[in-house]
């Protein structure tokens, strides 16, 4: 087929025209794509998008408030009493025993939480009344539902006669009083047993017990061997499981007894409760700091002198 020089040089036109149109449009569309590439890169210097899955290293008090961390989850306290009158809080006159002082002393401290399940404390009650209620449904449903338990028991067990002394009455003898330790103490560790198997995920706290006689020249070193006795059996049997410890009182009411005791001469009054709340709390101050700091310097404090008297007096 004959091409004449005229079409030629239309033809070549005709591709030069749509050459230049092609690599026009080419360029358009690589200019956008620059310019699209230099707007996100922009962007992503000066708002950048935050990590699904990576928090801010810098969370700040917001971030805690959203997202509490394993400290202050573990801060919040669900506490239960269980036990005789200690538990219960009898001889204070405001009516809030150690139980109630406690969990007001807990929630001032920074970063705890705390609030009462309930109290089933018992007037009167002994160890062996105290397994017999632990086989109550009513009295596990509480139990379970706690994950901070305090136990007070064992002290209508070893006294049971040495109220006597007060009236005038023969008081009881070193003997007398030791002759209900060995099976009372065997019942204690039942019972701690058997808390233990209610709630295995709760803090047991035992609290330990003192000579509310010591005042009294016939049953003060009856009265301290025995008890001392005692405390070291309980604090054998809390020994043996992490989640237990005894919290002692031995040594508050020793030095203190006419301003710490009601005026039953038994229980304690509300300086007294007071007393002993401060000594929990205080432990749960003790594994905080060891928790934040691993210092261990606080590891002394749970023997340490007894609270200042000013403080939660009868009310």
């Amino acid at each position: 087929m004959f091409i004449s020089p005229s079409d030629q040089e239309g033809t070549r036109v005709n591709s030069s025209k749509w050459i230049w149109r092609s690599v026009g449009s080419v360029s358009i569309a690589a200019t956008l794509l620059l310019l699209y590439g230099f707007i996100a890169a922009v962007q992503s210097i000066t708002a950048p998008e935050p990590l699904a899955s990576t928090k801010p290293a810098n969370s700040g008090s917001s971030q805690i408030q959203n997202a509490p961390s394993a400290a202050t989850q573990a801060g919040e306290f669900r506490v239960a009493a269980i036990g005789d009158s200690l538990a219960k809080g009898t001889g204070d006159d405001s009516g809030s025993g150690f139980v109630r002082r406690s969990v007001t002393l807990l929630n001032d401290q920074e970063g705890h939480k705390a609030q009462l399940i309930n109290n089933l404390g018992i007037n009167g009650l002994t160890t062996q009344g105290l397994l017999t209620k632990l086989d109550e449904p009513g009295v596990a449903y509480v139990l379970k539902k706690a994950n901070v338990i305090i136990v007070s028991i064992g002290g209508n067990d070893l006294f049971q006669g040495a109220q006597a002394a007060q009236t005038g009455k023969e008081p009881p003898t070193l003997n007398g009083l030791r002759k209900a330790l060995p099976d009372a103490a065997k019942r204690l560790q039942k019972v701690l047993t058997k808390v233990g198997k209610i709630n295995p995920k709760a803090k047991i706290i035992y609290v330990g017990l003192y000579n509310p006689f010591s005042d009294l020249p016939e049953m003060k070193i009856p009265g301290n061997l025995v008890v001392t006795e005692w405390n070291l059996a309980a604090m054998a049997i809390t020994n043996q499981n992490s989640n237990m410890t005894l919290i002692p009182t031995f040594d508050l009411f020793q030095q203190n007894l006419p301003v710490y005791l009601s005026s039953d001469h038994f229980h304690p009054n509300g300086q007294g409760y007071q007393a002993i709340a401060e000594r929990i709390a205080q432990g749960f101050a003790v594994a905080a700091a060891k928790e934040g700091d691993n210092t261990g310097d606080g590891q002394q404090s749970t023997s340490s002198q007894p609270a200042d008297m000013k403080k939660g007096g009868n009310k």
